[in-house]
């Protein structure tokens, strides 16, 4: 089967099955810890301790995503 015929069969099926679909896609795709350093890992755990200890220091995802499409915008 072609890419062109799964993407057809894809849209066919329910909005909640296309998602079902996209996540586990796109969760077989995610990089693995085997493709990070040791020091990136240590930076990612540090900022996740940060953000669970600080909760209130972040920006809601709609701002971020909105400042990201500003930016793109005026490129």
């Amino acid at each position: 089967m072609s890419k062109a015929e799964v993407l057809e069969q894809i849209h066919k099926l329910p909005q909640e099955d296309q998602r079902e679909i996209a996540e586990t896609v796109l969760d077989e795709l995610a990089c693995s810890d085997d493709d990070l350093t040791p020091e990136q890992i240590a930076e990612l755990d540090r900022r996740a301790e940060d953000a669970l200890r600080n909760p209130g220091r972040g920006k809601p995802a709609e701002q971020v995503f909105r400042e990201i499409r500003e930016r793109l915008e005026n490129k």
